[in-house]
């Protein structure tokens, strides 16, 4: 009994010490009647947790938390787990356990091959103030701490102040030191001669006027000129009005003229330019040609342009990039007949006159001559020293002296060919003028012009009676007259002929359109047939493409040349024959 009585005893005080267990163990009271029943023996309740020190867990963190405090955060990890302080983030890395480099800066502190560069921004202003401020006083503001670097007694001495912040006590001060070297040097004027104070090349008038913005430079007073120097001056002012000439007159070139037949006329007196009498139109329809008949090759280089002798057709005239102009037998040899010699350059157009004895030829050398067909002699050379594109004759009986050429310089010029005067200028166009054509029995003509528009002006008045320009138009450097003189074919360089009428409104005819073939970039010539039914143009691969003028379908076409075949014209008489010429220096008649 008493041994029970002892383990109860330690059961109830081991009860009272465990409070904080979940489960506190049952304590069971003697019954009041011992008789009844016997004593009951209470056991401890067991748990399978493990017993936790929580004071021990509370110092150990505590104490993590304060080794974080002071331990660096290691550059190498991804990721950081905890809100560092600013200590721990500049805290230095030491120790063997971190990556070195050779320099012994730690990897994890590198953004740049040479070590950390820490970004550092400075104003323009501030920079040249205390640049300057160090070269003037030896002193200026360090950047990265707030203080100054150089000489720190001249610092203490100037008060701090910089080259843009000089005090007014400073100022005045230099104010009346410059008044003062004023005043001794106005006292110092006093003595000297009066001439060298009013003569601007002496040192003394410098010093008197040294406000002026070009004090310090001595003004160059013209002395006489050297021997040396005059015989200078002469050969450039010689060479001056040479180049001025020049560009008044053209390129000087020796005219000369060779004659290739065997006589300039025949047993009855007839010149070798006359007509053949029997020379007539056969029918009125005309028919496209299918074969070559004949092949003229006496050009050295290409050819850019060719005419038939007006009406009769007997002869054709031939513009060539060898400066030569050439007129060739189309009746009877078919041999050249006479060559003209009398530009300096390339050859870009020629133009007969209505009876074919006279014609015109402008050349890349600036100069326009007229030409007596049947004697090779230069009549008459004109000239403003600009590149003339286009010349024509006025076609009325009455006006042949009329001469009007289109200009590189934008202008068409207009020369009495008797007087050899300019007589009048239109001058309207953007860019240089390519064609010329009389409309309207000769009381108008049309322009075009690399500025991409059409011009209609009334002979002998220099104003635009009608501007032809819309955004999709091309540069048009061909146009021709129909047969019917009611409509104008223009070649644009967009690869298609365009039809203008050349009644009253000058608009464009919408249904017509010829195309087909390739012209952009070359002036190829467009023509008609004598009847109108058919239109013709070279293209820029040698071909020479016929069109029916109703239907504008592409009626047939020929491989004429190698490369660009530039020009084509319709004999005035045999209806089914055509001439065509190319760069590759050849004429070819078909």
């Amino acid at each position: 009994m008493d041994l029970l009585q002892s383990y109860k005893d330690t059961d109830m005080e081991e009860g009272d010490d465990d409070v904080a267990s979940p489960h506190p163990p049952t304590t069971s009271e003697p019954d009041p009647s011992p008789d009844s029943s016997p004593v009951r023996v209470s056991l401890p309740s067991k748990s399978a947790a493990p017993k936790v020190d929580d004071t021990m867990l509370s110092l150990t963190v505590a104490g993590q938390a304060d080794s974080l405090v002071h331990k660096p955060i290691d550059p190498t990890q991804r990721l950081v787990s905890f809100n560092p302080t600013y200590d721990q983030l500049w805290t230095p890395i030491v120790g063997p356990s971190h990556p070195y480099s050779k320099d012994g800066l730690a990897q994890g502190l590198r953004n740049h091959k040479l070590g950390f560069v820490e970004n550092a921004n400075i104003g323009s202003f501030v920079f040249d103030e205390q640049y300057n401020t160090f070269y003037k006083f030896g002193y200026a503001a360090d950047p990265s701490e707030n203080n100054y670097v150089g000489d720190v007694e001249g610092f203490k001495n100037n008060d701090g102040i910089t080259v843009y912040n000089i005090p007014q006590s400073e100022q005045k001060k230099r104010k009346l030191e410059k008044k003062k070297e004023m005043l001794e040097e106005s006292e110092g004027g006093d003595q000297v001669d009066a001439d060298e104070v009013e003569n601007p090349a002496t040192e003394t008038w410098l010093m008197k006027n040294r406000k002026s913005p070009w004090s310090g430079k001595k003004e160059w007073v013209q002395g006489e000129l050297t021997d040396e120097q005059k015989k200078y001056a002469e050969e450039h002012a010689k060479k001056k009005g040479e180049k001025d000439g020049e560009r008044e007159k053209g390129e000087a070139h020796v005219d000369k003229t060779t004659f290739h037949g065997k006589e300039e006329k025949d047993y009855q007196g007839r010149s070798w330019i006359a007509p053949p009498k029997d020379a007539k139109a056969s029918n009125d329809h005309c028919y496209i040609p299918k074969r070559l008949v004949h092949t003229w090759s006496g050009h050295t280089k290409g050819v850019s342009a060719i005419r038939f002798f007006p009406k009769h057709g007997h002869l054709i005239l031939s513009a060539g990039m060898d400066t030569k102009v050439k007129i060739w037998d189309v009746f009877n040899s078919g041999k050249c007949m006479r060559t003209y010699m009398g530009h300096g350059k390339a050859v870009r157009d020629i133009w007969f006159s209505n009876d074919g004895s006279k014609f015109l030829s402008a050349g890349y050398d600036k100069n326009i001559k007229y030409w007596d067909t049947e004697t090779g002699q230069v009549i008459s050379t004109f000239s403003t020293g600009k590149i003339p594109y286009v010349v024509r004759l006025n076609p009325d009986e009455d006006k042949q002296n009329v001469l009007l050429a289109g200009m590189s310089d934008k202008k068409i010029v207009q020369w009495d060919i008797n007087s050899g005067q300019i007589t009048q200028e239109y001058d309207q166009h953007l860019g240089a003028v390519n064609t010329i054509t009389f409309v309207d029995n000769n009381r108008r003509f049309v322009t075009s012009s690399d500025d991409k528009s059409l011009r209609v002006w009334e002979y002998g008045i220099p104003v635009v009676i009608k501007y032809i320009s819309e955004p999709h138009m091309h540069s048009m450097p061909a146009i021709s007259l129909h047969p019917n003189s009611n409509w104008l074919a223009c070649q644009s360089l967009d690869n298609q002929i365009l039809i203008y009428s050349t009644r009253e409104r000058f608009q464009l005819n919408k249904k017509k359109k010829f195309a087909g073939h390739i012209v952009a970039g070359y002036a190829c010539q467009v023509n008609f047939s004598p009847d109108g039914r058919f239109v013709m143009s070279g293209d820029g691969e040698g071909r020479c493409w016929f069109w029916d003028w109703k239907s504008c379908k592409v009626f047939r076409t020929l491989k004429c040349h190698e490369g660009v075949c530039i020009g084509a014209e319709w004999h005035p008489l045999e209806q089914s024959k055509v001439a065509t010429c190319g760069w590759d220096g050849l004429i070819k008649y078909w």
